[in-house]
């Protein structure tokens, strides 16, 4: 099958040096690919070049076919529409003036062989099983959850019918059946499909699946699941390798101590044994160059010895994989057990928060979760009727799912000091290097971070808050960061002291996590609270 998309010594770095890509040369075949790697490593940043915003700084990048293009984190303005998300709205208004008598020869154009769009439209919304429909297309993306965003978004990748689809991470905000529905929907894709992620089960309805690490891409022949084990296999083979090499290294370092004794030893000898001889000094001068020049070249062999085996050691150390993990250490907020910290109160019924207790807010995609924290934080106005929240504590730390309380143009320093005034920026870039944000990439725009990137800013925003949160809201967390990550953050949260409230999908992470209480939100409003031991 040929190849719709190939790297030819494809090079691209960013301005403050870090470097994504080096001299990568590889292709993308028709079907279905999984693109993996570590947070960071810029899986955005290839997806990126494939859709052209960015420009490698040197290499090709030839494509066959138009490119449709899931971001992980979209931009959406307050006007924009459902038909915008789709995609639809210029072929949408060419048909309406159509329809209208209009003879313009663009109109025609810009509809083309999609005369059926609107009825596609609706056929798309129907059945991502949200309960939208195309009597929905002028409505407003504000008013949907971002799990809605992110399928109709989806749904309007498959509309466009390109040949190159790429998708990052476009399960993040959806609950578990909906995921469900992006993986069918992912296995019945046509043409070149690309997608960036870390959900598992997604990754393994795969054909193939590229690694991007160490600077470069590598292709498995298959999907996550045997990319694992080729991985692991790689990593057991060269961990052996390693301790191979520091064995040669350290026979090489004797032997060298070996050969310096025993030519030292050889030539004091030697020089005796010549004058109790009484041989002339101008014979043992002789002698003794001769012999000094052979211990020299043994010398000179065993240093070269040792070069060659530490070179073999370097080699083979670079084999192996160093992971990295970030390193959280949240803030001791001394939360005694009986401060209370939050009301939920719908019809029928209310619950307390106090102390530092593990709270989860669950429901379906769509049902209102985020909209329920974002009034209760006063960043939408309050209904009458429904479910509402009051804050009891004004100490509260937020992540939100879109991770978009970031001012893109400014660095990711810049971001946390305003949370942290009395912190130095020294301080705060020290911080952002636990969280494997290091060096100049620190004082990059955050506009151009992974989304792992972004949670971590947003996530050091919160370790250096002035005065520390007693209540953290964390809105979809796991989103955006890799199993290890992941792992990681689990552990700090476990030790922080202050109470926690969590929207969350994934339900290994609230078990981990201990949540002791899990309040569904249904779509009537109403809060079934099931406390767990």
């Amino acid at each position: 099958m040929n190849s719709s998309i190939t790297f030819a010594h494809l090079s691209f770095t960013w301005p403050d040096g870090s470097v994504v890509l080096d001299d990568v040369s590889t292709a993308f075949s028709a079907g279905r690919t999984g693109l993996v790697g570590d947070n960071g490593t810029g899986k955005t940043t290839v997806l990126r070049l494939i859709n052209a915003e960015l420009k490698p700084m040197s290499g090709v990048i030839a494509m066959a076919g138009d490119v449709s293009y899931l971001p992980q984190n979209l931009t959406l303005t307050s006007t924009a529409t459902v038909a915008d998300l789709l995609g639809v709205t210029s072929k949408l208004q060419a048909l309406r003036a159509i329809e209208a008598g209009s003879l313009d020869g663009r109109g025609f154009d810009m509809v083309g062989n999609d005369w059926d769009i609107e009825v596609r439209a609706d056929e798309a919304l129907r059945g991502l099983g949200v309960g939208l429909s195309v009597l929905d297309l002028e409505r407003p993306v504000t008013k949907l959850s971002g799990g809605e965003v992110t399928l109709v978004a989806i749904a309007g990748c498959r509309l466009a019918r390109s040949s190159i689809t790429l998708l990052d991470e476009p399960t993040n905000n959806l609950d578990s059946t909906l995921r469900r529905q992006v993986v069918e929907m992912v296995r019945e894709w046509s043409g070149v499909l690309i997608v960036a992620s870390h959900d598992v089960t997604l990754l393994e309805a795969m054909d193939s699946t590229v690694e991007l690490h160490n600077r470069t891409l590598s292709v498995y022949g298959g999907p996550y699941s045997e990319w694992v084990q080729a991985c692991e296999a790689e990593q057991a083979a060269a961990v052996l390798t390693e301790k191979a090499a520091e064995g040669q290294v350290r026979a090489a370092v004797k032997q060298r101590a070996a050969t310096l004794e025993r030519t030292t030893r050889n030539l004091a000898h030697g020089k005796a044994k010549a004058m109790s001889k009484g041989i002339e000094k101008a014979a043992r001068d002789q002698m003794r160059g001769t012999a000094e020049a052979a211990a020299g070249r043994a010398r000179g062999a065993a240093y070269d010895k040792v070069v060659a085996a530490r070179s073999a050691l370097d080699e083979a150390s670079r084999q192996v994989r160093k992971e990295e993990l970030i390193h959280i250490d949240l803030p001791d907020p001394d939360v005694h057990a009986s401060r209370k910290l939050l009301e939920l109160t719908w019809p029928g019924g209310s619950l307390i928060m106090q102390g530092p207790e593990r709270v989860a807010l669950v429901g379906r995609t769509g049902v209102g979760k985020t909209t329920l924290i974002e009034r209760m934080l006063g960043l939408r106005p309050v209904l009458d009727d429904g479910p509402a929240g009051r804050l009891l504590t004004d100490r509260v730390g937020y992540l939100p799912q879109r991770l978009d309380v970031l001012d893109d143009a400014a660095d990711a320093v810049s971001n946390v000091i305003k949370h942290a005034p009395s912190s130095s920026p020294a301080q705060v870039r020290a911080q952002l290097a636990r969280m494997l944000i290091r060096g100049d990439a620190a004082l990059r725009p955050v506009g151009s971070l992974s989304g792992g990137e972004r949670f971590r800013v947003c996530l050091a925003r919160l370790l250096l808050a002035e005065p520390s949160p007693q209540l953290l809201i964390l809105d979809e967390p796991t989103n955006n960061l890799d199993l290890a990550s992941r792992d990681h953050l689990v552990e700090a949260l476990r030790g922080y002291r202050g109470g926690i409230l969590v929207v969350s999908h994934d339900d290994d992470f609230l078990k981990r996590l201990g949540v002791i209480v899990v309040a569904e939100l249904h779509k009537s409003g109403a809060l079934a609270v099931q406390r767990r031991n």
